[in-house]
């Protein structure tokens, strides 16, 4: 008998130090992160939480998604809002675009589309109520809320990209959202989390069994849907069909942990994000003073055939969590979940 509750002790010693050393593996934990950065640091401003960024290049203007977080997940409403920057000069002058939005508003992934002159905006909010998708259009300089959606299947939603005025797709990075099915995802990697589809009528579940579905975005040039998951260190590459429906390519490791995805004009992926996924982890429930921050391009040609290209490291002295680098001429405006200002990048 003490020999069987002998051996039982030992497995489960050794469950416990393969889980432990598994979590600290998988997330990062022992990487060693080195400054690098070929270029130099041209401004600071002052926005907390520019979780999300992306660009028109046609107009020459950046869309900013903020929202002032004093811990990730939130504990309280919060509140944020939707910017512009002129990108004509270098200046970089803002607007805030939903200063007049009444509703409670702490936006996250954020998208765009042209058509017929102006622009079609879509965010990702956040409430302590629940979750909800908030659509605008933006003409000129000025916003209009036109609708709020909601649906059961906006889990946890992070992400969206719009494919045109009415469809589009977005991620929930959890499949649960507390308990062990939470913890099981975070620190054991469960992949349960996905990607749906929303054809202008209904939501369709297109992509399942992913390690923490993050950013996503979608390269119509080459008909490719890309998906971070962050808690696996990768990109997922899938095509898209005439349906919405996707087919799954590839995963292109990065070595970090991906958060939010922007491509540049000729077709690269641009993704920042969290080498160290516990310190990161840390720093957004407030128990560390900074987190490690880094900004990776993915050159891909197609099926096995691509290259990944570190282009920003910081131990988190300059930035904080970053979650988004987007690319214009040879800047890199780049932002992150929390901290108190973000960055504008120029390269050598």
């Amino acid at each position: 008998m003490r020999r069987l509750i002998k051996r039982i002790s030992l497995a489960i010693l050794i469950l416990i130090i393969s889980f432990v050393l598994y979590t600290l593996i998988s997330t990062g934990f022992f990487r060693t992160v080195e400054n690098h950065f070929e270029g130099t640091v041209v401004k600071e401003i002052p926005i907390q939480g520019a979780e999300d960024i992306t660009i028109s290049h046609i107009d020459q203007f950046a869309l900013i998604s903020s929202t002032r977080r004093m811990v990730y997940p939130p504990i309280k409403e919060e509140q944020g809002g939707l910017y512009k920057m002129d990108l004509n000069n270098e200046d970089f002058s803002l607007i805030h675009l939903s200063k007049s939005f009444s509703k409670v508003f702490a936006p996250h992934g954020i998208s765009m589309y042209k058509k017929n002159g102006h622009y079609k905006i879509m965010a990702i909010n956040h409430t302590l109520k629940g979750h909800s998708i908030e659509a605008f259009d933006l003409k000129g300089d000025s916003l209009f809320h036109k609708k709020t959606i909601t649906d059961s299947s906006l889990i946890s939603p992070n992400d969206i990209v719009l494919i045109d005025e009415n469809r589009f797709y977005f991620t929930n990075d959890h499949g649960y959202t507390e308990g062990i099915g939470k913890f099981s995802e975070e620190y054991l990697g469960l992949s349960v989390s996905n990607v749906m589809y929303f054809d202008g009528t209904k939501f369709i579940e297109v992509a399942s069994g992913i390690a923490y579905a993050n950013g996503i975005n979608f390269d119509p040039k080459r008909n490719l849907l890309y998906v971070a998951s962050p808690r696996g260190f990768l990109i997922k590459v899938y095509s898209r069909n005439t349906d919405g429906s996707l087919d799954f390519i590839e995963d292109i490791p990065c070595g970090t942990g991906v958060d939010n995805i922007e491509i540049d004009n000729e077709g690269n992926l641009w993704a920042a994000g969290h080498p160290n996924l516990l310190r990161f982890k840390a720093y957004a429930k407030g128990k560390k003073d900074a987190a490690p921050s880094e900004i990776v391009k993915v050159i891909y040609n197609g099926k096995k055939d691509y290259f990944v290209e570190k282009i920003f490291i910081d131990d988190g002295n300059k930035m904080s969590g970053s979650s988004v680098a987007s690319p214009f001429k040879n800047f890199i405006i780049t932002g992150n979940v929390m901290d108190k200002k973000f960055l504008i990048l120029k390269k050598e």
